[in-house]
């Protein structure tokens, strides 16, 4: 079941990771023809800024679903560095859902929970029972 489900939680993270950089660079565009000032902050400056913080929600979300795939296909619990960077994308979908029910509605909540979901049930699922050789036994020691 492990496989699948972070097979899952891959895929949808790598289409959020795409989808959310491509948003990041219209606003960037956006407050670009703006030609506004916020608190005296050229538009450029916040332009800019909303590109690179779409690049770099991009690619944290990309090595997210990176690990996620690499647990689908190996079958086995991501390491100790995987797990934390699995951990904080659900901390963060947490919070991004509980912000996106005020901001949105509940379409949005239920997505990222789902979300939230796959990828702690992909954190907590256990590993593939360990095959062993025909004959039941363990393995003989070599000869010293």
């Amino acid at each position: 079941m492990r496989r699948t489900v972070a097979a899952v939680a891959g895929a949808a993270l790598l289409v959020e990771a795409v989808g959310l950089a491509v948003v990041h660079f219209v606003l960037g565009s956006v407050v670009d023809r703006q030609d506004m000032s916020l608190a005296g902050l050229d538009s450029g400056v916040m332009s800019g800024s909303t590109r690179a913080a779409g690049v770099a929600v991009g690619l944290y979300l990309l090595c997210c679903g990176a690990v996620s795939l690499r647990v689908a296909v190996r079958d086995r619990a991501p390491g100790r560095a995987g797990r934390i960077l699995l951990v904080s994308c659900a901390v963060l979908h947490a919070v991004l859902a509980t912000v996106a029910v005020g901001l949105v509605g509940w379409a949005a909540f239920a997505g990222l929970m789902v979300l939230f979901g796959l990828i702690v049930l992909t954190l907590t699922s256990e590993d593939a029972p360990v095959r062993r050789p025909e004959g039941g036994g363990a393995e003989p020691a070599p000869a010293a």
